[in-house]
């Protein structure tokens, strides 16, 4: 039994004599690591982030007409540009039996108050003429004659007014029946006219469609929708881990999904003080005036991206940033440069802004500099398909 065990402690230990010299001569056969150097260049360093959206007119005027009826013509299409007072559309009044009917019995209530206004009048012209001759006879004193003068005054003013009253109720029976009247001219309510000047944008109604009037408890059916389409602004949202970084008057990269190489200037003005939750993120509004310079035509609604610049360097000092490493305990960067063939010495760098790539560099390295790529990928070994 011990010469059995005296053999296997042998041959295990020639074994492990045999895998430790195959795995020196392996070691030994490696290539040995051989790393490359970068130079730092100029570079103007952005950094931004990006928020999503869409264009969309700075204002926006929904054109409802005054009064309820069928859309009797349309005269104008999306895409028309017209001016405040230009026809829009017309619409035949479809009058309510009730609201008719209460009209008509304004008016007789009207004529009724005006045939006692007339009365009364006669009634006060016939005591003011007594009272006048007895004045003139020195049979009444002089205040007995007024008050006799101020009530026939009264009374003339009171017909007069109850006769305006009936023209009145006359003019809304007309209005309620027919939707205009004679004396109101391009006001009447049966004709809609553009508000501002702008392009139409949309026109939802067709002619033949039933319209309603925006009161208390409704907001009107829309005619028309038209806007300046020569002030444009970004409308967006930011996530909330964004909006921390940005502030009111940044400036803004807009690009257009459905306008190639092409980049709109504008400003940043406007940040909600609230976030809406969206799909369990929250998100915050943010609206952007477009600052054209030419005379691109950007439709409304077209989808867009937004970079928010928060810091931007001109012509700086600049390596990747992937060159940069941080010391374990300190956490602060350094770069290992050149002094030799292979050989390396620790530079503590002072960075700038960073665009996630490059980063400016203030201290620490100069342009003829060759900084060591410490985390360099090797190439994969070539496969052997024999």
């Amino acid at each position: 039994m011990k010469k059995t065990g005296t053999i296997i402690i042998l041959v295990s230990i020639v074994i492990l004599f045999t895998v430790a010299m195959y795995w020196l001569w392996a070691k030994n056969s490696e290539d040995p690591i051989v790393y490359t150097t970068e130079q730092p260049s100029t570079q103007t360093i952005v950094k931004k982030t990006v928020a999503t959206g869409s264009i969309v007119p700075k204002e926006e005027v929904l054109i409802k007409p005054n009064i309820s009826g069928i859309i009797d013509e349309i005269f104008v299409e999306a895409g028309d540009i017209i001016k405040s007072g230009d026809l829009i559309a017309k619409v035949k009044v479809v009058p309510n039996v009730n609201t008719l009917s209460s009209a008509k019995n304004n008016i007789n209530s009207a004529r009724t108050q005006v045939e006692t206004a007339r009365l009364a009048l006669e009634s006060q012209q016939s005591i003011y003429n007594r009272q006048k001759e007895l004045f003139e006879k020195g049979v009444i004193s002089a205040n007995e004659f007024d008050n006799a003068q101020l009530s026939f005054n009264q009374a003339q003013q009171r017909y007069n007014q109850e006769k305006v009253n009936l023209s009145g109720a006359r003019q809304t029976f007309e209005i309620v029946k027919t939707g205009t009247t004679s004396g109101l001219g391009t006001t009447a309510n049966t004709e809609i006219r553009a508000t501002v000047s702008g392009m139409v944008l949309d026109v939802p109604v067709k002619a033949g469609n039933q319209v309603i009037e925006a009161n208390n408890f409704n907001d009107g059916t829309t005619i028309a929708t038209i806007a300046d389409v020569d002030k444009m602004i970004f409308e967006g949202k930011v996530d909330e881990s964004e909006v921390g970084k940005i502030t009111e008057q940044l400036p803004l990269e807009i690009t257009v999904g459905a306008i190639e190489n092409k980049k709109f200037d504008a400003v940043l003005d406007y940040i909600a003080p609230k976030g809406v939750s969206e799909n369990g993120a929250i998100q915050f509004e943010i609206k952007g005036t477009l600052n054209k310079q030419d005379t691109t035509f950007i439709r409304a609604g077209l989808s867009a991206n937004a970079s928010i610049i928060l810091a931007k360097s001109d012509n700086v000092l600049a390596i990747k940033e992937a060159l940069v490493q941080y010391d374990p305990k300190t956490l602060e960067p350094f770069v290992e440069v050149a002094t030799g063939d292979q050989e390396f010495e620790r530079r503590d760098v002072v960075l700038g802004i960073s665009d996630g790539i490059n980063v400016e560099v203030l201290e620490g390295v100069s342009e003829d500099d060759n900084i060591k790529v410490w985390n360099q990928i090797k190439a994969p070994a070539a496969f052997n398909r024999g």
